[in-house]
């Protein structure tokens, strides 16, 4: 009789756990976007300014997790080919396209200048900001030297 170590047992069920999984069911990836929480997205561009800049080249896309229960959002941010250098990153509201609004969330790490890209992050909201977010009156921005009212904007809307 061959006698199995208990870590080889743990091993081959973790495996066969793992195949099942990747079967899937027909609701997405249900399991990993409870994991994530609520995404929002923004699609970054010169044009979503107000007033519009004159930053055709310039673009970046901004990916925000919400988790409810903890009240807490974390961050991914890209962008590039602005017209200078970046100067600040933020998350403003509460605004409905078109409309400015107030800083609400600095993305960027304390004193980092110049703002380059990719920026991550986490921040913990208030009830009211959490409602704004929810209610899609958010919007980040790409400030430069070029541009220090924003050189780049996109409404961050649940994906």
């Amino acid at each position: 009789m061959v006698r199995r170590s208990p870590f080889a047992l743990v091993a081959v069920t973790c495996v066969a756990l793992g195949s099942c999984s990747m079967m899937g069911s027909s609701s997405k990836n249900t399991v990993t976007s409870a994991a994530k929480g609520i995404q929002f997205g923004a699609t970054l561009s010169g044009r979503d300014e107000v007033p519009p800049t004159n930053s055709r080249a310039a673009a970046g896309e901004v990916q925000v997790s919400y988790d409810q229960a903890r009240k807490a959002i974390t961050w991914k941010v890209s962008f590039g080919n602005l017209t200078s250098t970046a100067t600040a990153a933020h998350l403003h509201g509460p605004a409905m396209p078109g409309a400015n609004a107030g800083v609400v969330v600095t993305l960027t790490p304390r004193n980092m200048y110049p703002v380059v890209s990719p920026l991550e992050g986490s921040a913990t909201l208030t009830d009211q900001q959490a409602a704004d977010l929810m209610a899609g009156r958010w919007y980040a921005n790409i400030h430069t030297v070029n541009n220090p009212n924003g050189e780049i904007r996109g409404q961050l809307l649940p994906k």
